[in-house]
């Protein structure tokens, strides 16, 4: 049977996306709403997570199948470490909100690897109760990662993106029923895909 984990809330999308600003407006509800909660991300800032982010940046080369292990390893102290822990915050009655889940590896490092070893090495992490996905054009995403002039990561060219676009789409079709799938319109405003997310996490927090 499929693990889900309650009161596990995931964002996805391609780069560029708006996942980590729309992170950040969640944090403040929940600051302003009283909820006892985690804000989170991967890759971690622990130190697996800043070796994967050398990885991203170029400054240190690395097959993609070095990438799609070092992420399985981040995102298993992510989960499981006893002191900090995603499931240790769940089980403290808090609501978690992650920028990212093994969802990004599988339509990433799918690409340039063995896809069955991807699904094989985050096939025992659970899925989250609510599935956040930044539907956004990539068109729309290349140029908001170009404006900001910063140096590209390894991933975030149009051809590539276009592969994980397709590769969002299949990881979709495959969701366990326990899973709820919310698609957001990414070309509609911040405030907007704000409002939206907002509207979601009441409704849940409420039912």
């Amino acid at each position: 049977m499929t693990e889900i984990l309650d009161n596990y809330w995931v964002l996805e999308g391609l780069d560029g996306a708006g996942t980590t600003t729309q992170l950040r407006l969640i944090e403040k509800d929940l600051l302003s709403m009283g909820i006892n909660s985690f804000i989170t991300h991967e890759p971690t800032d622990n130190p697996s997570g800043k070796l994967i982010r050398r990885f991203l940046s170029g400054e240190l080369p690395a097959a993609q199948s070095t990438i799609a292990y070092a992420f399985a390893a981040d995102r298993d102290d992510h989960l499981y470490n006893p002191e900090y822990g995603i499931v240790k915050h769940i089980n403290n009655g808090e609501v978690v909100f992650s920028d990212r889940y093994f969802f990004s590896s599988i339509t990433y490092q799918s690409i340039g690897f063995d896809p069955e070893t991807v699904l094989m090495l985050n096939s025992r992490f659970p899925y989250p109760k609510y599935l956040i996905y930044i539907d956004t054009p990539v068109e729309a995403c290349i140029a908001r990662i170009e404006s900001r002039g910063n140096e590209k990561e390894i991933y975030e060219k149009k051809s590539y993106q276009l592969q994980v676009r397709e590769n969002y789409e299949k990881c979709f079709s495959n969701l366990p029923a326990g899973c709820k799938l919310i698609r957001i319109d990414g070309t509609l405003s911040i405030e907007e895909i704000h409002s939206i997310i907002l509207k979601e996490i009441k409704n849940a927090l409420h039912s």
